[in-house]
């Protein structure tokens, strides 16, 4: 099948298209041919991935805003069903990190921490069910391998990222029925904003990049470009049998012990 227009006439919703594998994702479903909304809070660089996207030609919705905010996300969907007639792909690529252990995290970053992962991807879950039903849509999640192992010293992160990948599986079978499919996808250390944001200085993200690649097999980290690859495959007719997954997109690092 050639893959290069095999979104021509549908539509995806992207949250975290501010930067990282959620503007990698955007720009590469404009490029298989979709029309894309766009969803984050940073508004200079949502526009930077909405020119990126109409500099190929393609076409975006805007939407800046707080995912964890209810009320953004059901107008946020709404918006999308307005601008382009329905929703064919959810893709929650929103999250943050923080380093904190059990006795470290303070109840105002868990709650922060489940907040941006977990609930908003339950918000948008719900308020899009009806838009993806409408049309047999497909919902992509973005996790972790820290959602399948346990790692010291991002205890918050870990819960939440676990519990996206039970949402994920709980979600496929609710929506299974409808022929709506659900998957997570379980990142590696990619090279994005995250950790930065996270609080992690550029010096310590330097020595962490390096350090990652000793912990990954395939010793390098990844690329956002290539989880962008998975989340088209995920989302399309090409994995169509394919649902309540939980895949490992991470050079081997879930194959190993935490060092």
């Amino acid at each position: 099948m050639d893959s290069s227009k095999e979104f021509k006439g549908k539509v995806a919703f992207v949250t975290g298209a501010s930067s990282g594998i959620g503007r990698a994702a955007a720009v590469l479903f404009a490029k298989a041919g979709a029309r894309v909304c766009i969803v984050a809070r940073r508004e200079k660089e949502l526009r930077e991935t909405e020119d990126q996207i109409l500099r190929l030609g393609g076409e975006a919705e805007r939407l800046t805003g707080d995912v964890t905010d209810e009320g953004f996300d059901r107008e946020a969907v709404a918006q999308s069903v307005r601008r382009f007639g329905g929703i064919d792909v959810l893709v929650n690529a929103a999250g943050i990190i923080a380093s904190g252990s059990l006795a470290d995290t303070s109840t105002e970053l868990f709650d922060r921490m489940m907040n941006v992962n977990v609930r908003s991807v339950f918000f948008l879950m719900r308020e899009a069910k009806a838009a993806l039903v409408e049309r047999k849509g497909s919902i992509v999640n973005i996790s972790s391998v820290a959602g399948t192992r346990a790692f010291p010293n991002v205890f918050a992160y870990v819960t939440s990222k676990a519990a996206v990948n039970a949402m994920t599986q709980c979600a496929a079978l609710d929506l299974a029925p409808y022929g709506v499919r659900v998957n997570a996808l379980n990142p590696g250390v990619v090279v994005t904003h995250l950790h930065r944001a996270g609080g992690m200085t550029e010096e310590a993200y330097e020595k962490f990049l390096e350090h990652s690649k000793t912990t990954h097999p395939l010793g390098r980290t990844g690329s956002p470009e290539e989880i962008a690859e998975a989340i088209l495959f995920l989302a399309g007719p090409r994995s169509g049998w394919i649902t309540g997954e939980t895949i490992a997109i991470d050079g081997g690092r879930h194959l190993t012990c935490a060092r």
